[in-house]
């Protein structure tokens, strides 16, 4: 991936991050992402009353990628957290990537200052996963 497109990703990631509203858990994550065709979609995370049944900052960008129509790949999606560990995807979320993902989907991880601390493809991240090709069978039997 070039310098252009992670300091893209990494503006948009960090902006998103900003705006996250997270006044119970006070951890703000950003995340954005380039599709196949270049589109790039950000989105924050979103907390509520009913905590902890808010949105991830993935799934708003996700989300953000299919509301626009167009390409429905995920090429490279980055998260922005706080702090020296990196703010990885949770379950919920690698499964939403992986929704989206191709064989290539690279999954990255900065700080709140846009320091990198996790790059890696999302089969590191979700290693032997089921995804929308384990239900196209061709089969409507149904295994009772």
């Amino acid at each position: 991936m070039d310098e252009k497109t992670v300091a893209t990703l990494t503006q948009k990631a960090l902006a998103a991050r900003s705006n996250a509203y997270a006044p119970y858990s006070r951890f703000l994550v950003g995340a954005a992402l380039i599709t196949e065709d270049g589109q790039v979609f950000s989105g924050c995370n979103v907390e509520n009353a009913a905590y902890p049944e808010g949105v991830c900052a993935e799934a708003g960008a996700i989300s953000a990628m299919i509301a626009a129509g167009g390409s429905r790949k995920i090429a490279t999606i980055m998260v922005a957290g706080k702090g020296p560990a990196p703010c990885l995807p949770c379950g919920g979320c690698r499964q939403k990537i992986r929704e989206f993902a191709t064989q290539r989907t690279c999954v990255l991880v900065v700080d709140e200052n846009g320091t990198e601390l996790f790059k890696d493809d999302l089969h590191a991240l979700l290693p032997h996963s089921f995804g929308p090709e384990n239900l196209e069978t061709g089969s409507d039997q149904n295994p009772a």
